[in-house]
């Protein structure tokens, strides 16, 4: 056994200069370096030497006997954190887990995502786009019940010859439980309706309670950041669901107060709109699923098409651990401006609004896991204006680097 060993075990233990009991090694004789700390580490059950009434001090321990002397000195509630972490296989083996350790390796957890996307709408509405984007996820444990997380963005236009770019701290929430409720509360994405009403950056608070049987509801503004086009001052939201089996139901309602919608032409600020939808769900199997979804809105002057209705059919689904796997994605749109804030999609209708009176048609996604955390995605929109001759195609294409 090495010095700085002995000396660590009998530190992690508090020992003094002070005899504990009679010599229990006839080869660590009073005067020995070392006395105290090995006499200690005996009468507190650490040690036993080889059962001859000798420490052998001089011969070489193997890891298995020195996993076992550092079990046993967790046991004794020692703080043997790094002697732990070094024979943490050995310990496994013993069937010693290092839970307090393991809780402070993962107390902190870093991954991040690039992703390259190309986009284009067609020469006669907004040409096309190209940006790079880099994101950094920071997650942090407070205590037992509580986490934050944080998430730093970097976005650069390629198209931008003058090499603009921007660094964001785009998220900043934590989550917790208090008595039966979950709590999410700060910066977070917020997608709500499937991402049919909305999908982006939120400011508030979110409670959730039960699980087969689950609602949801929260209280904030909608505010996508400077950048961004539609804003509310205001917003409540609640949602309901359940599960039986193959089937699942959902219900829904959004509040939005002082919408500021910065680029739709034709669409005075100020307004407020309010959106309840209901949804079913149903998994054939493991692979494919098909969905319906109602919408009904009502915003202030508006005059236009107040329902919507969207259907989704999804087979598999690529997977970013597994390599070779893909999915499909069909959906067909119909939705009156009313029943939406800020979509999901990634089609122009959302920022253009064709007419500004909503938008149908369908789009069609193909997503494939090229190699363990690389992910490529193509998809296609083919939308209309409900009322007007406005219309608009547009290819969406992506490859994601997770780590």
């Amino acid at each position: 056994m090495k010095k700085s060993l002995v000396l660590a075990m009998a530190m992690a233990l508090g020992v003094t200069a002070s005899a504990y009991a009679a010599n229990p090694f006839s080869d660590v004789p009073a005067g020995h370096w070392a006395y105290d700390s090995i006499n200690k580490l005996a009468a507190a059950g650490v040690i036993e030497g080889y059962g001859d009434s000798t420490f052998g001090g001089d011969k070489l321990m193997t890891r298995y006997e020195m996993a076992q002397i550092v079990a046993k000195a967790m046991a004794k509630g020692a703080n043997v954190d790094k002697l732990a972490a070094e024979f943490a296989d050995e310990l496994d083996n013993l069937g010693v887990r290092v839970a307090n350790l393991e809780k402070k390796a993962d107390n902190v957890k870093i991954t991040g995502e690039l992703r390259y996307h190309y986009k284009d709408d067609g020469a006669d509405i907004n040409g096309y786009a190209t940006k790079l984007r880099s994101r950094i996820w920071i997650k942090g444990a407070i205590n037992d019940d509580w986490t934050y997380t944080g998430m730093l963005q970097n976005e650069q236009d390629l198209k931008d010859n003058a090499g603009n770019e921007n660094t964001d701290f785009q998220r900043a929430y934590v989550n917790g439980k208090l008595g039966g409720l979950k709590v999410q509360a700060g910066r977070y994405n917020n997608k709500l309706a499937e991402g049919n009403v909305y999908d982006n950056r939120f400011d508030g608070v979110q409670v959730a309670y039960g699980k087969d049987v689950k609602l949801v509801a929260g209280y904030g503004k909608a505010d996508p950041g400077s950048s961004e086009k539609i804003k509310a001052d205001e917003a409540y939201y609640a949602e309901l669901s359940g599960k039986a089996d193959k089937l699942s139901l959902a219900a829904g309602y959004y509040d939005f107060k002082d919408i500021d919608r910065q680029k739709a032409a034709d669409k005075a600020t100020g307004k407020d709109q309010s959106i309840w939808a209901v949804v079913a769900n149903y998994a054939f199997d493991k692979n494919f699923k098909l969905g319906a979804m109602y919408l009904n809105g009502d915003e202030d002057g508006y005059k236009g098409d107040d329902d919507g209705f969207v259907v989704t059919a999804s087979y598999k689904g690529a997977k970013a651990a597994k390599a070779g796997s893909w999915g499909l994605v069909a959906k067909y749109y119909d939705q009156g401006l009313a029943t939406y804030v800020d979509h999901t999609m990634n089609g122009y209708a959302d920022s253009y609004k064709p007419a500004d009176q909503g938008f149908k048609g369908y789009s069609v996604t193909a997503n494939y896991t090229f190699a363990k955390n690389i992910v490529g995605q193509v998809e296609w929109y083919d939308l209309e204006a409900k009322e007007g001759t406005k219309d608009a195609q547009t290819l969406w294409s992506q490859v994601v680097f997770t780590f």
